[in-house]
């Protein structure tokens, strides 16, 4: 077998119980929440349009605000509980909707037969219309079923276990096998959980007609097993395991991931348990390090002095350095450990044959054509402060202002899809592409020194800051150029990169 497959497929279990644990207590508290709100609302017209409205409103606000906003109200708590509130809420429109739709759907004479040999207006509901209109709730619950299972994968950017962390661990190393498992697991996992309700629905409509033959009850007795293994998969990942020492954070991307990898390296060679979350958005992390959710992580200095202090002049690398450090120390919660010793600069940056066409060699040569070029960008840069900076220092804009996943961005400039892009200067592919970075002779965009920031609670750990602070100033531009390249362009594992760092870090000891 394919040792790439092997070592994803070893990481199946783990992602399995998490995802599951997430859709299926997302799912269970959803209707325990829906079904009487649904109920409620055929009941009192008043409350009706308010409630859908509601939750209308909140199915149209993107899953990735409703996460980012549920981290917030939290304060900077990461992992499972953030993701199980977004997942709550996202599944409840279609169970209220087919609730009432099945509640209304019931035939009055029934209704008026009920009422008419004494039932209670509760019995009537309770014995009468909530079992004719149970396949209805029930289609609405399968609905609800193949959503959060689609959406759990996003539950990775704030910090929680899922078969996302094989989809975006995969794109941003252009591993296209942890894609396609991550893919593959969360189709059978929406179909299999699918066919299960599917079989409740169906033993539902019998029970209604009175059906009870031997095939419906050996049908009946599979799919309890089938619920049964289920539940118990999922309450697996639910049982309390022991804390690790420290979590370790990154953001989405593959530098990110290799420091994030070399730090849990290294506490662990010093005999501490580590966790690692990975995916998480600048400010997502920056709050769960303030909130103690996270331990340690690498930030960059730049992306601290443009979002964190709001601040819009550049007064150079050394000034920046300094504030920022300065800053993360007054802060309640964090600790400036030291630089990482390399900058990974934004930087535009154009394929060489295209340039060459347009006779491009900086950023000033953009001014008179900008207003006709295709500029593509990670998902942050067009709402960052730098891309203001940008386009205010050299008074440009582009024809059109393209976001990528920051793996897609290098292909889609490869390919000619757009004409240039903002490039990250260590990252191995402007080699690998041989992409020219344009001059930035007016110094519109910041310096981005790798800054690593523990949480103030870990800082007390003696043991812990001596192993993050051995690598301050330790990796140079080019050991983590050739370190993303080992990911990026040879398409080899987090862990080789991490191996090549050790290994040159001991050489330099």
């Amino acid at each position: 077998m394919n040792q790439n497959l092997q070592e994803q497929l070893l990481l199946l279990p783990g992602y399995l119980q998490g995802h599951l644990a997430l859709t299926l207590s997302a799912l269970i508290i959803g209707t325990l929440i829906s079904v009487p709100l649904g109920i409620l609302a055929e009941q009192s017209r008043p409350l009706r349009t308010p409630l859908l409205t509601v939750v209308s409103i909140i199915q149209t606000i993107p899953s990735l605000a409703i996460l980012a906003l549920t981290v917030a109200l939290l304060g900077g708590r990461i992992g499972y509980l953030p993701a199980f509130i977004a997942l709550t809420l996202y599944c409840m429109l279609p169970i209220i909707r087919n609730t009432l739709t099945g509640l209304e759907t019931v035939p009055a004479d029934v209704v008026e037969a009920a009422r008419g040999i004494g039932m209670t207006e509760a019995q009537v509901l309770r014995k009468v219309r909530l079992p004719l209109a149970m396949p209805v709730i029930i289609a609405g619950i399968r609905t609800a079923t193949v959503w959060t299972v689609g959406l759990a994968t996003l539950s990775t950017l704030v910090g929680a276990t899922s078969f996302g962390n094989y989809i975006f661990t995969g794109i941003q190393t252009r591993n296209l096998v942890a894609v396609t498992v991550g893919s593959i697991a969360a189709a059978l996992m929406a179909v299999t959980l699918d066919g299960l309700i599917g079989g409740v629905q169906w033993i539902s409509e019998r029970q209604v007609k009175r059906r009870n033959t031997p095939e419906e009850k050996w049908i009946g007795r599979t799919v309890l097993a089938g619920l049964i293994a289920v539940v118990i998969v999922a309450a697996l990942a639910l049982i309390p395991r022991p804390e690790p020492d420290f979590i370790i954070g990154g953001k989405p991307f593959t530098e990110q991931y290799i420091i994030a990898g070399l730090l849990a390296a290294e506490l662990s060679n010093e005999g501490f348990e580590v966790e690692q979350r990975l995916g998480l958005g600048s400010d997502v992390i920056y709050e769960a390090t303030r909130s103690g959710n996270v331990d340690v992580y690498m930030d960059y200095t730049g992306t601290l002095w443009a979002n964190q202090m709001q601040e819009e002049s550049n007064p150079g690398r050394k000034m920046v350095r300094e504030a920022v450090s300065d800053y993360i120390d007054q802060q309640p919660g964090t600790v400036a450990v030291g630089a990482s010793g390399f900058q990974n600069l934004y930087a535009l940056a154009m394929r060489r044959d295209r340039a060459a066409e347009l006779g491009v060699e900086s950023i000033e040569d953009l001014i008179l054509i900008a207003d006709t070029l295709a500029c593509g960008a990670d998902l942050e840069f067009f709402g960052r402060p730098e891309w203001v900076s940008l386009r205010n220092t050299y008074q440009i804009d582009f024809a059109r202002k393209l976001t990528f996943d920051a793996a897609l961005m290098y292909s889609a400039v490869n390919e000619g899809q757009v004409d240039l892009i903002t490039a990250y200067t260590t990252d191995g592919r402007v080699a690998a592409y041989d992409l020219l970075i344009l001059d930035d002779s007016r110094d519109a965009l910041l310096p981005y020194d790798g800054i690593y920031i523990a949480s103030e609670q870990a800082a007390v750990n003696r043991r812990f800051m001596a192993v993050v602070a051995s690598l301050e100033d330790s990796i140079s531009d080019g050991m983590m150029r050739e370190a993303n390249r080992i990911v990026d362009v040879e398409g080899r594992p987090i862990t080789d990169a991490v191996a090549y760092l050790q290994d040159r870090l001991a050489t330099v000891q």
